[in-house]
């Protein structure tokens, strides 16, 4: 069965949470109340799953007795983790490529343990020093995938698959990030790398607002959905205000409800069920009190963009699709 509003996995993005608290201890390291702290106010906001972004806890680098208790924290609290997003630890990544590559298999690993469906990966590298003194960071360019670079597009591909294949013998689907200036900063580029896998367990995660954001120009938001959604497994939402001069050539983004920015998720979510997507949603927001912004995306969804009942039409993917369910109840009010 199709989901539907009530059932339809939504995830909280954890991207509100240090990874290291005022001591300079990281997650890691913290006790688990410290966890369940985090698990509790993502369940307060009104979520009953949590994407396990790695900003925040690494599960690729804890010990197995640490993994253990960290899946049985979350259990006690009753927060589902059906994802683990691992972002900023590109496989191509000149000079730590190895150690990269290396974390992301420890991380699919402790997603299958975790009972996870999904793990998410992306080609962007660390933010530089120069971004992280801004108060958007993508406000100022950072790392560039070589263009027309074969070579480099072919050890993408590679190291990929062999994550893909590792996925696929766990269980788990992998997801792909877009992201500007990667080979997933375009929605050519996007669908050509998943191609190019050749992995029925290996999708795109369509962050267009990773790219709407962008001051400059950008594809239009309507084209890469079209595009990239019959390729996609996982989706990370959230969405911009945008402006344009292009005489002056000024261009000018912030972070915006779901329901207020640039992308119409309305028109895009009607795009994605009739191309077969039935991935978990993932909630996001920078700035401000990011987590209440994010339940209030989730309302959104729920009460005005997911279909009310199973019974509408379902085109199919070209990727696989999960079934995760929900851990705990979703909104009664729906």
């Amino acid at each position: 069965m199709a989901y539907a509003a009530e059932n339809w996995p939504i995830t909280a993005a954890l991207l509100q949470f240090p990874g290291t608290d005022a001591l300079g201890t990281h997650v890691n390291d913290a006790d688990a109340s410290a966890w369940a702290e985090v698990f509790t106010e993502v369940k307060d906001a009104g979520f009953a799953d949590a994407d396990l972004t790695d900003s925040w806890v690494r599960p690729g680098d804890l010990s197995p007795a640490r993994l253990a208790e960290f899946k049985r924290t979350a259990e006690t609290v009753g927060i589902g983790i059906p994802v683990i997003s691992a972002i900023r630890r590109s496989v191509i990544e000149e000079g730590n490529w190895e150690a990269n590559l290396a974390y992301s298999h420890r991380t699919i690993d402790a997603a299958a343990e975790l009972g996870c469906e999904v793990v998410s990966f992306g080609l962007h590298q660390a933010l530089t020093p120069e971004q992280q003194k801004q108060l958007w960071f993508w406000t100022l360019e950072g790392h560039k995938d070589p263009v027309g670079d074969k070579e480099t597009w072919g050890k993408a591909v590679t190291r990929l698959r062999e994550l893909g294949r590792h996925a696929a013998d766990a269980g788990v689907l992998l997801s792909l990030e877009m992201y500007e200036d990667t080979y997933l900063g375009t929605a050519d580029q996007s669908v050509q790398l998943v191609q190019d896998i050749g992995l029925d367990n290996v999708g795109l995660n369509p962050d267009i607002g990773n790219l709407i954001r962008l001051h400059r120009p950008i594809e239009d938001w309507r084209e890469m959905v079209a595009k990239t959604l019959p390729y996609s497994n996982y989706w990370h939402m959230k969405n911009y205000i945008r402006d344009e001069d292009i005489a002056r050539d000024t261009y000018v983004a912030m972070p915006a409800p779901m329901e207020s920015g640039l992308i119409n998720y309305r028109e895009a979510f009607k795009v994605a069920l009739s191309v077969g997507f039935q991935g978990i949603l993932c909630t996001e927001h920078y700035g401000g009190d990011g987590l209440s912004v994010t339940a209030s995306n989730q309302d959104y969804l729920r009460r005005q963009i997911l279909p009310k009942t199973d019974g509408y039409a379902l085109g199919q993917s070209r990727v696989a699709q999960g079934r995760q369910q929900p851990a705990a109840s979703a909104l009664s009010s729906v």
